[in-house]
């Protein structure tokens, strides 16, 4: 499928890795198909999350788990129904990431994570009632937090996702 699109032009996307998000995203709700652009940079963890429906919108997305390897959180168990999760190794991880014109504060919303079962491409963005996630996490301090605490160690390959709510 062939797709114009404002940000990357003409680029042509795999039908079948078309993301649902069956609720749409918080403000975008009539916008339900999205499908995720690789960063073509080796070493850079951000892409993108483009919308089928509307051409103009694309979300820069992150692992969160890359800057922030404690990041943890439960999905509701309403949530794991209604994506069909079966296990944790069909769950994928991404946080919408604001990039201002100074770079240094780039900022992911870690209290609104997007959760993909990546069996099936269903999607939701949800709403993690945690005090200690907010909604602008400075990547870059969170980086170096993290980088100066050897206990910790980023783990991106596979987000440590829980299926039952609390």
């Amino acid at each position: 499928m062939l797709l114009n699109t404002k940000h990357f032009g003409e680029i042509e996307i795999d039908e079948n890795k078309i993301l649902d998000f069956f609720d749409g995203i918080p403000g975008f709700e009539n916008l339900t198909k999205f499908f995720i652009i690789q960063n073509p940079e080796e070493g850079v963890p951000f892409q993108w999350l483009q919308s089928v429906e509307d051409t103009d919108l694309a979300f820069v997305i992150v692992n969160p788990f890359i800057f922030r390897p404690d990041y943890d959180f439960e999905i509701p168990k309403n949530i794991v129904e209604k994506l069909e999760i079966q296990s944790r190794e069909e769950v994928q991880v991404f946080t919408i990431v604001i990039v201002p014109e100074d770079i240094k504060k780039i900022t992911a919303n870690l209290r609104a994570p997007i959760i993909i079962n990546t069996k099936n491409n269903k999607a939701k963005q949800i709403v993690v009632d945690d005090e200690n996630y907010q909604t602008k996490h400075y990547i870059l301090e969170e980086m170096k937090i993290f980088s100066n605490s050897p206990q910790q160690t980023p783990q991106a390959e596979e987000p440590p996702v829980v299926e039952g709510a609390r």
